[in-house]
């Protein structure tokens, strides 16, 4: 096994998604990566004031549009059909970050009545060794960092916005994505073509203000895999206490329904039930979260604790 690290820089970065952009490394299943990511809106510093501060410059209007990506990254071997397995090994932190609410024309904040009038912002300093992070206001937060975009471009032409998540991952923003769980993902194109960014300090289910706590990363250890043996339609996790299945749809009950029925499916595979008998022990032991809900396209996580069947 391989061990690689990426830098963010112009060669590297990228804010869309698209099956034509040349991968900036190619990879064997098994191999791993240590990346370093700007914050999502591409900062190279705090902000100064709120809007203002240095951001990473030259970009391009037509692909760098979204989140500062790192990637792509090719993986010999994956293929539509299969599944990538990303090991989230470990996240280091950045020292600094930032978030926001109210202020812009965002559809919570016009239904909140928060869209007028100037935009909230705390800058954070982030202590990675106590993780805690202060705000310049004196706020202090337990932070919990994982990163908000993990994926792959849809097998379609033209560039993809990265805001909204897939089936074949981007966006996802789930907290529970923390260093020690693992990531399943449907592979849509050859090579995968995976890319990572918006790391996030802390963040709660729903991401309820538009912006988590924004941040770059120090380190982030991605370990690739490729899955012939694992057959899924939407991304599901596994992480340290819990297996969890995710839906996306722009309407919240139809997320339910998609994140539902991936667990179903999951229960099936762990336990040999038919759907009936895993729906029935679900409402017992399976939560649904809302994953957030500020991406246009909402997402909602099932959470099935590992042990709660015996």
């Amino acid at each position: 096994m391989a061990h690689y690290s990426i830098q963010p820089e112009r060669s590297t970065l990228h804010g869309s998604f698209s099956r034509d952009f040349e991968p900036v490394l190619t990879i064997n299943s098994g191999d791993s990566i240590c990346f370093r990511t700007l914050d999502a809106g591409w900062g190279m510093e705090p902000f100064s004031a709120p809007g203002i501060r240095k951001r990473f410059e030259p970009r391009e209007s037509s692909r760098d549009g979204g989140h500062a990506l790192c990637g792509p990254i090719f993986i010999r071997g994956a293929e539509p059909g299969m599944t990538l397995e990303i090991k989230i090994n470990e996240i280091h932190l950045g020292s600094w970050g930032w978030n926001s609410a109210g202020g812009f024309p965002h559809p919570l904040n016009k239904r909140l009545g928060l869209a007028d009038g100037e935009e909230y912002h705390l800058n954070w300093n982030l202590d990675s060794d106590l993780m805690i992070g202060t705000s310049d206001n004196g706020h202090k937060i337990t932070l919990r960092p994982f990163m908000g975009v993990m994926g792959m471009p849809p097998n379609e032409p033209d560039i993809h916005s990265t805001f909204p998540p897939r089936f074949c991952g981007g966006n996802i923003d789930c907290k529970e994505l923390i260093a020690g769980s693992t990531l399943f993902l449907p592979i849509p194109v050859s090579g995968g073509l995976f890319s990572v960014g918006d790391g996030h300090a802390v963040q709660g289910d729903g991401e309820v203000g538009c912006p988590a706590l924004e941040c770059p990363m120090d380190a982030v250890n991605l370990e690739f895999r490729i899955r012939e043996d694992i057959s899924i339609k939407m991304p599901r996790a596994k992480t340290p206490t819990s297996w969890i299945t995710m839906g996306f749809h722009e309407d919240l009950d139809e997320a339910s329904i998609i994140a539902l029925d991936g667990m179903l499916d999951l229960m099936c595979d762990l336990y040999e039930f038919d759907r009936k008998e895993a729906l029935a022990l679900s409402s017992l032991v399976v939560d649904l979260r809302i994953t957030q809900i500020v991406n246009g396209v909402r997402g909602v996580h099932a959470v099935h604790t590992h042990g709660s069947i015996r």
